[in-house]
């Protein structure tokens, strides 16, 4: 006999999964194949708890462990909400009920509280923490009838964070916002846009999630709320993929925001903000998931990102969450590999160059020019980028016209015709010695691309870390997209995590995000007290919006908390060294897999003095290179430079050597203008967000001699 129930799995049952001994979580998966293929076999040993909720029951995976589960007869529908060792599992399951919202129809997972209500407790509650909130109110924000006396009751900000796990997850997320001090309409505003409907997908008609709210768990099984914490098992290959890795939980569950941007149907480009550890990425990849379900097979799509090694992990990524066919239709390429294979394949024969060969060339180019003016070479070198190559103005007619904002030393027009001999110069020499910089080679490769007839072949371009990237490169990537159309091009980013000092406007590139953009909000990686101050970094730096807005960042929250950040100042290296064995040995002692701990530096020297160090201490070490993923089947304490961990993150991170003149490095700071060196101070500021913000747990910061000027 087919069957016809459905069985779901909630994250809670994930998190309780990961942490069972190797073996039982293989009896586990076996016994949840079995589970799905028939839950009413005799060997399921389905049986009724004395709990709170009817629905509540137990089933057998051997002598000593047991699940829990929900199961709704009327709809045929079983949620697997909790596994562990028989005592625990009972103990936790004593209390639990599992229901559909009267208000929102999502799904929830929470204890039931006894708090008698009484004319003395309504007074009480008037200065609690959600006590000045209306029944109706605290109704909207999700809150269960029955639960609204509990939470009326606590008293503060620590007493809620601790009863985080006997709240529904929705609840709690709701009324943190509320408990940050935002208000109540704005949060309910935020929660209706993010469950509201998606427009219709390419001329599919999508039915709405805001069915009328019954009781039936298959119908709240489809509610975009409960897809946060639910997923409904469809077959044995999804089954043992999810549970290969339970606590990647970003490959399964979504977000209603993130469900929605994932979905949705643009009309033409869109724009993705977000600070540290909100999903950008996670997004971006599923955008690319879902795109690549719905084109034909002969399309593909372009997902870049800007450096090598990001377009490695996402690779590593896109291969957990993705079919093979889906793979087959995903291009992965870092901008400038895209750009060198491009201009290769036509038969371009200029060589991109980078670093110090470009400075010398600039450095031969002041020399060749015999200009008047008295600036270094690098000056020259930042108005090129900074100026020239935006704004295309590779004539002296047009660098005499040209905008110079946000540049600090003054220029007539006679100094321009000055400087022009420099960058005549510069071009000479690329010419002469078949070099490019990767600004000149993307306005050739656009030029190219144009002039060859080149027919695009993606039908849709995805942009991680946007931010990034030059106008070069987004005029460029709007020249191989074509013209506007729908979902043509999908940019994720963040300004507060700019480290390699572009500075790109959308809409002077030609793509128009203007009523096409999202905020992500939720910080699903660090803590709340690892997020505060490593945002306080940025305190009085206006950031923008990858266009001609600004980017405040103040929305982003975490629902997860922990201890701040530890700061430590040693006398000299060999004390920092001491107390960084003694922090990974408490943390072995805790149980914490090496491979969990990454040592954060500034320079490349710096991580190979580190690595040298810690393997001379018996540790086994892992680098983190360019232009290669993090490898987790080797174990070993990963170790990398500030640069190399953005968009990795790791349970436990330190950042040693957190000295003066190191961070900020010395080194990186432009001194040719006042405004480039203040925004190498913010780049360096940016580099020090990023690295802190890696960590789940918890982050360290040590210093030794005299601290970094960033350190609060």
């Amino acid at each position: 006999m087919e069957n016809t129930a459905t069985v779901a799995i909630s994250s809670d049952f994930l998190t309780a999964f990961s942490k069972l001994p190797r073996q039982i979580q293989g009896k586990v998966t076996e016994f949840i194949n079995k589970f799905r293929i028939n839950p009413k076999s005799p060997g399921i040993n389905l049986e009724k708890l004395p709990s709170i909720d009817k629905n509540i029951r137990s089933v057998r995976i051997d002598n000593t462990y047991r699940g829990i589960v929900s199961y709704q007869e009327e709809s045929s529908v079983y949620l697997l909400l909790w596994v562990d060792h028989h005592d625990e599992a009972y103990e936790w399951a004593k209390r639990k009920t599992c229901r559909v919202n009267s208000k929102t129809g999502a799904l929830q997972v929470f204890d039931v509280q006894n708090i008698e209500v009484t004319e003395e407790t309504k007074v009480s509650t008037t200065s609690t923490l959600f006590g000045g909130l209306t029944k109706d109110v605290m109704i909207e924000l999700g809150a269960p009838q029955d639960l609204i006396p509990f939470l009326k009751s606590i008293p503060d900000k620590d007493t809620f964070n601790a009863n985080k796990d006997k709240l529904p997850s929705d609840v709690y997320e709701n009324f943190s916002w509320i408990a940050e001090g935002f208000d109540p309409k704005e949060i309910i505003d935020m929660i209706k846009a993010d469950t509201s409907d998606t427009e219709p997908d390419q001329g599919e008609t999508e039915k709405s999630e805001s069915l009328l709210v019954t009781e039936d768990f298959s119908v709240a099984l489809k509610n975009s709320e409960s897809k946060k914490s639910f997923v409904v098992i469809e077959g044995e290959e999804e089954l043992r993929r999810i549970m290969a890795e339970p606590l990647e939980k970003w490959r399964v569950f979504l977000h209603p925001t993130q469900r929605k941007i994932v979905q949705k149907n643009y009309k033409g480009s869109a724009r993705i903000l977000g600070g540290a550890g909100t999903g950008k990425t996670v997004v971006a990849m599923h955008r690319a998931k879902y795109l690549a379900s719905k084109i034909n097979d002969d399309e593909r799509i372009l997902f870049t990102t800007f450096t090598a090694n990001l377009a490695e992990d996402i690779k590593s990524n896109l291969r957990k969450i993705c079919t093979l066919e889906e793979l087959h239709k995903i291009e992965v390429i870092n901008i400038d590999a895209w750009v060198m294979r491009f201009l290769s394949e036509i038969g371009f024969s200029a060589k991109i160059e980078y670093g110090e060969e470009i400075d010398k060339l600039w450095d031969r180019a002041v020399v060749n020019s015999l200009s008047e003016l008295d600036f270094p070479w690098s000056f020259y070198k930042d108005e090129w980028n900074r100026v020239v190559i935006p704004q295309e103005a590779l004539s002296l007619e047009k660098y005499v016209k040209a905008k110079r904002t946000g540049r600090g030393v003054r220029l007539d027009r006679k100094k321009r015709i000055e400087v022009w001999k420099v960058f005549d110069a510069y071009l000479s020499l690329m010419k002469e010695e078949q070099i490019r910089d990767i600004n000149m080679a993307m306005y050739e490769c656009s030029k190219l691309f144009t002039s060859s007839g080149t027919k695009n072949k993606y039908a849709h371009i995805i942009v991680d870390e946007g931010q990034d990237f030059s106008d070069n490169a987004f005029r460029l990537l709007r020249t191989v997209a074509g013209e506007e159309r729908p979902n043509d091009i999908f940019i994720v980013g963040d300004s507060h995590q700019r480290i390699y000092n572009n500075y790109p406007t959308l809409s002077r590139c030609g793509i128009n995000v203007r009523g096409r953009s999202s905020i992500l909000k939720i910080n699903y990686r660090t803590t709340e007290e690892t997020r505060r101050y490593a945002f306080a970094l940025l305190n009085g730096i206006s950031f923008d919006d990858l266009d001609d807005g600004v980017d405040l960042g103040d929305k982003c929250r975490s629902l997860v908390h922990g201890e701040a950040p530890v700061v430590k100042c040693f006398a000299d290296a060999n004390e920092e060294l001491c107390y960084l064995n003694d922090c990974i040995s408490d943390l072995q002692d805790r149980c914490v897999p090496l491979k969990n701990i990454c040592i954060v530096a500034r320079t490349n020297q710096l991580v190979k003095d580190y690595s040298a160090q810690l393997t001379k201490s018996g540790y086994s070490v892992y680098q983190i290179k360019r232009s290669k993923a993090d490898d987790l089947s080797h174990d070993g304490i990963r170790i990398a430079t500030m640069h190399r961990v953005k968009g990795l993150e790791f349970q436990y991170v330190f950042i040693v050597s957190a000295n003066n003149r190191i961070v900020p490095l010395e080194s990186a700071i432009d001194q040719s203008d006042p405004i480039a060196e203040r925004e190498s101070y913010t780049a360096e500021k940016c580099l020090l967000y990023v690295a802190l913000t890696r960590a789940q747990k918890r982050a360290y910061i040590t210093a030794y001699g005299k601290k970094s000027e960033f350190i609060i």
